[in-house]
């Protein structure tokens, strides 16, 4: 992918391993590159699909393209949100997590430009959380029937 920096993985989670495999992953094509995970694994039922050994859907994505620069980020809210982050005057959390300082800082500055208040979740494994996180939005949305208009935010003191 000459000239690519970021590339954003934003597909159903069934589809995750096919996306990869036809942008190239397998090939190296990926390698280098900032990969932004988008995905919640999703199984039936719109439950959590952990990995076997507890691993979330960004460290399986890792594995599926070893040489990338994985970093899990604007999974724990609805696309409305991406369009308009702010609620009240102050723009709404967005965590991210990975394990290469200099991918961090730019998708950082990717959620930063969109508006959102970007938090460093730590490393990749944290995204384990942020899934969990993803899952809870999912619910007060759909299964409380709170609608898409919710989002979170860290408050500081």
């Amino acid at each position: 992918m000459n000239g690519v920096e970021v590339v954003v993985l934003a597909t159903p989670w069934g589809a995750v391993r096919d996306a990869l495999a036809e942008a190239g992953a397998e090939r190296g094509a990926l390698d280098g590159i900032v990969l932004v995970d988008v995905t919640n694994p999703l199984g039936a039922n719109l439950t959590l699909d952990v990995g076997a050994g507890g691993e979330s859907g960004a460290e399986r994505v890792q594995a599926l393209a070893p040489k990338a620069r994985v970093v899990k980020a604007f999974n724990t809210t609805g696309f409305n949100n991406m369009a308009n982050p702010v609620y009240g005057g102050a723009p709404t959390t967005m965590f991210y997590a990975g394990d290469d300082p200099a991918a961090m800082a730019t998708v950082r500055d990717l959620v930063t430009a969109l508006g959102f208040d970007a938090i460093d979740a730590g490393p990749l494994r944290r995204a384990r959380e942020l899934e969990h996180l993803a899952m809870l939005w999912i619910w007060l949305a759909y299964g409380r029937g709170m609608g898409r208009e919710i989002a979170f935010r860290l408050e500081r003191r």
